[in-house]
């Protein structure tokens, strides 16, 4: 399968109508449009909750400051959290190697 880069708005809707339809396997479908399968179900997702919003370019509103500063905190947080749990296991081992 050739990737054919950015798809049109009417083929993605189209191939999930026919995936819908049910006629042929998703396989076969994917294999016949030069698309990957998962790429297929991705779309039918899309279509399922978005429905005439599907595929519009709009994927809502973009995160506020405020939002993206907690995420990088949270990031910032695990990575933290991650080097202090090394530091007592490390502390641990070599606790128990002194005499």
């Amino acid at each position: 399968m050739k990737g054919r880069g950015p798809y049109t708005r009417e083929f993605k809707l189209e191939a999930v109508r026919l995936l819908q339809r049910g006629e042929k396997p998703a396989a076969q479908l994917a294999m016949e449009l030069g698309v990957k399968r998962s790429l297929l179900y991705r779309w039918r997702e899309d279509v399922a909750a978005r429905g005439d919003a599907a595929f519009s370019g709009k994927t809502g509103p973009k995160p506020s400051g405020a939002s993206t500063e907690i995420a990088q905190l949270k990031r910032e947080l695990a990575a933290v959290q991650a080097e202090r749990d090394i530091l007592k296991k490390a502390a641990t081992y070599f606790a128990k190697a002194l005499p």
